[in-house]
């Protein structure tokens, strides 16, 4: 059993002060537990730097304008709490969350949402893949769920968010089917996301992902970024489960995990059952990214100053 008060495990901020992850906590009369009322992205750390780190703060600080929520801490003072997290945690490769909840109403409080302090809770731990390396070598095998998107004007997907209820039993369906993963369609039957992934469809030589029900992933668009540096055409568009039928490659994209590709969709082989070389090239060139130094922010020049907790 892992030591509650080993940082080993991972590393979090929770109010105002650092503690092993074993010791991070919210409290059960938090509406981020009770009401799913909470915000949050994820940035991952490699080898010792984050990738895109301003553009997951500047999404995170959409995403808390858009529920009308605020923290005490500014961009640079998020940046060293992250930092801080990673190094506490002795972590090279990491899986770095942000979180904000509505928090918790005081007794006698009126049912009112913006009468409560919001929550900051920062955690790194170690690196997750969505899919497993070796699925993504060999093409992960997925289906289309049953199970509905909710819907965008119910729950806005563009707002990262805690509402899983559907793509949890979308990833039951691809269990019980054998399948590595799924992909939610909305209720017109247009292609959305996964369980925390964007999708690609490539034919005849271009790339094209879904224009609606799904965040807009940094990954997604350092894809789009990756596409427009090899010359591939690529487009923001409609999408149904016909369109990822007929495709000649599908892949997926995820800060947990990079560039994913696919072999398989509803039993349907694709590229004699291995990823195709387009989406072999985008990932490819993802990596390689990494490798050149592009968009990283390295962990050891982002201080955090106690003095600004205050």
């Amino acid at each position: 059993m892992a030591d509650p008060d080993s940082f080993a495990a991972g590393a979090a901020f929770v109010d105002g002060g650092f503690v092993p992850i074993g010791r991070a906590a919210v409290s059960v009369l938090d509406w981020g537990f009770t009401k799913s009322d909470v915000t949050y992205d994820v940035v991952h750390v490699w080898r010792g730097s984050f990738f895109r780190l301003d553009d997951h703060l500047a999404r995170f600080a959409r995403s808390m304008a858009a529920l009308h929520m605020s923290i005490p801490y500014g961009v640079d003072e998020q940046a060293g709490i992250l930092a801080e997290c990673v190094r506490r945690a002795g972590l090279r490769d990491s899986y770095m969350a942000m979180v904000t909840t509505r928090g918790v109403p005081l007794p006698g409080m009126p049912r009112r949402p913006s009468l409560m302090s919001n929550r900051y809770i920062a955690y790194a731990i170690p690196w997750i893949d969505v899919i497993p390396v070796d699925v993504q070598e060999r093409g992960a095998h997925l289906i289309v769920a049953k199970t509905p998107r909710i819907a965008s004007e119910s729950v806005d997907p563009t707002v990262k968010n805690y509402h899983w209820g559907d793509l949890v039993q979308a990833m039951f369906e691809a269990e019980a089917a054998g399948a590595d993963n799924a992909v939610l369609l909305d209720a017109d039957g247009y292609v959305t996301e996964g369980p925390g992934f964007n999708v690609f469809a490539v034919r005849d030589g271009s790339v094209v992902t879904p224009d609606r029900g799904a965040l807009e992933g940094v990954t997604r668009q350092t894809v789009i970024d990756i596409c427009g540096e090899l010359g591939l055409p690529v487009r923001i568009a409609p999408m149904t489960r016909d369109d990822l039928l007929a495709a000649d490659e599908i892949f997926t994209s995820t800060t947990a995990g990079g560039v994913m590709p696919a072999a398989r969709i509803d039993g349907r082989i694709l590229q004699n059952d291995r990823p195709g070389p387009v989406s072999r090239r985008i990932r490819e060139t993802y990596w390689r990214w990494h490798e050149e130094g592009r968009h990283l922010t390295p962990v050891a020049d982002l201080a955090w100053t106690p003095a600004r907790a205050s």
